[in-house]
């Protein structure tokens, strides 16, 4: 699925080799403004609050920080290489496993034994897409 470059990880991608990695590994990611996107629906303040120190590990832990666009209920994350100048593999990478955290759904998987939440709206956090 990955598609690495062979050159250097700070290898700026052309805007039509973004839209085509985002089709193909993030679809639910968009390109704008020289940008790689992606709107995280919440559920209320507190959602938007975990989803955010989410991000916010993610990011500190891989050391490639985003932009983020925070409201009651939703989270904009925005990812560009700041020292290339534009989307490189690194983007891709950060996006990829903050797509796999926020989107993993316990109880989705096969022999897990973790149940995820209740089929109750006063436990969902996350609008899953």
């Amino acid at each position: 699925m990955a598609q690495w470059r062979k050159g250097s990880p700070d290898e700026v991608y052309s805007e039509e080799e973004i839209r085509q990695r985002l089709e193909a590994e993030l679809p639910a990611w968009y390109y704008e403004d020289g940008w790689i996107r992606r709107k995280y629906k919440t559920t209320g303040w507190k959602a938007t609050l975990m989803v955010v120190n989410t991000v916010g590990h993610l990011a500190e832990a891989a050391w490639h920080h985003p932009d983020l666009t925070v409201s009651y209920a939703f989270v904009v994350v925005k990812l560009v290489n700041h020292a290339a100048k534009g989307v490189t593999d690194k983007d891709f990478a950060l996006a990829r496993k903050i797509e796999e955290v926020l989107m993993w759904r316990p109880g989705q998987e096969e022999a897990s034994p973790l149940e995820g939440t209740p089929d109750d709206p006063r436990f969902k956090y996350l609008k899953y897409d």
